[in-house]
């Protein structure tokens, strides 16, 4: 049993991650950020929620780049293939869901 006080949670740099739980290949971690990452396609599904903060998410559909701006309690589903990359403003502190070894 663990209890994560997401709030408290700060990295040494940015997108500084704890390891929160790797359930059959499938992992839970709680990032850190307060810079951009970069643009990619993860290896299968991402869900993304903001715990704290506010993300701005850019995302590319047909070509095309999109963005949205995620607040406190969002989340961002990427499916495969979904090319994207989130840009914090300020601190944030997000939970992600993903493949173990995504990018």
């Amino acid at each position: 049993m663990k209890v994560i006080r997401s709030k408290e949670f700060t990295a040494e740099r940015a997108w500084g991650a704890l390891d929160i739980a790797n359930m059959g290949g499938v992992t839970t971690r709680l990032h850190w950020t307060d810079q951009p990452y970069k643009w990619h396609v993860n290896d299968g599904e991402e869900v993304f929620a903001v715990l704290d903060g506010v993300v701005e998410m850019h995302y590319r559909e047909q070509g095309l780049e999109k963005s949205a701006v995620l607040q406190t309690g969002d989340v961002f589903f990427a499916g495969i293939g979904c090319e994207h990359v989130a840009h914090p403003r300020g601190a944030a502190r997000i939970l992600v869901i993903e493949k173990e070894g995504s990018v």
